[in-house]
């Protein structure tokens, strides 16, 4: 089974920084680590490599210190990495880096699953997953939380719901967006640890792939930030006592209030 890892390198949530004039986050020199939900999406591969054979290929969209997260995957038990990495990317929102992520994927055809961690912690859409899935024109199921079966033409998932789940199969190649009731993500060994030491990172910028120059980073976003603040700080407030009744008369005369 040939798989493809989608991964991203994001900054730790004490590290994140905004670029005043872009609007963009600033990851040049800001400590990062592989988005969290990636972490299973990388460990269910490399399962579902051991269950069926095959390989493990991640692939992330950054700058060159992005380098690292692949190095991390490999050490996990991924087999290669590649590097989609060139300044014409930067400022990409969700479509344009789905975009370019699947011009990446179609230069490393065949494939037979692709997986993705349901969503990024710095921008929490879950948009570019489903993004690829639309590009490439496959199957998708989001929020998978288990693979029971799988075959050279199909695969049956248990996909997560609010109360409960529902199970799917679909047929490859397809891709898998999971969330973290998936798996429990391994500890590198210290072998696989010196093999990412040493692997060789395979880096793509625009001239390598086959893309629309009006389709890649802001020229080709379709959504633009046009502006970033902190909320003001919620002060005051009351706490309420008393039987429900009476309570809810207080809200009422609260909100009138409020009104008036």
């Amino acid at each position: 089974m040939n798989i493809i890892v989608c991964i991203k390198q994001v900054p730790e949530t004490t590290s994140v920084r905004i670029n005043p004039e872009t609007n963009t986050l600033i990851r040049e020199g800001v400590k990062s680590i592989i988005n969290p939900f990636d972490m299973y999406a990388i460990e269910e591969g490399v399962r579902l490599k051991e269950r069926f054979g095959g390989k493990v290929t991640i692939v992330t969209m950054g700058p060159p210190q992005a380098d690292a997260a692949l190095r991390e995957a490999i050490s996990m038990g991924a087999d290669e990495g590649v590097l989609v990495c060139d300044r014409a990317f930067a400022g990409s929102d969700t479509w344009a880096t789905s975009y370019t992520l699947s011009g990446a994927i179609k230069k490393l055809m065949p494939f037979d699953l692709i997986i993705c961690g349901k969503q990024a912690s710095d921008g929490d859409t879950a948009q570019v997953g489903p993004g690829i899935s639309t590009h490439l024109n496959i199957p998708q199921v989001t929020y998978v939380k288990k693979v029971e079966e799988a075959t050279d033409k199909s695969m049956r998932v248990e996909r997560m719901l609010e109360e409960g789940y529902e199970i799917i199969e679909t047929p490859l190649p397809a891709l898998l967006t999971v969330v973290k009731e998936i798996n429990e993500p391994r500890i590198p060994s210290l072998k696989g640890m010196l093999r990412a030491k040493s692997a060789k990172i395979t880096v793509w910028g625009q001239k390598d792939l086959d893309l629309d120059p009006q389709n890649i980073g802001l020229c080709g976003s379709p959504t633009q930030v046009v502006k970033i603040f902190t909320p003001a700080q919620r002060v005051g407030g009351q706490i309420l006592k008393g039987e429900v009744p009476e309570i809810a008369s207080q809200v009422v005369e609260l909100l009138r209030s409020e009104v008036n």
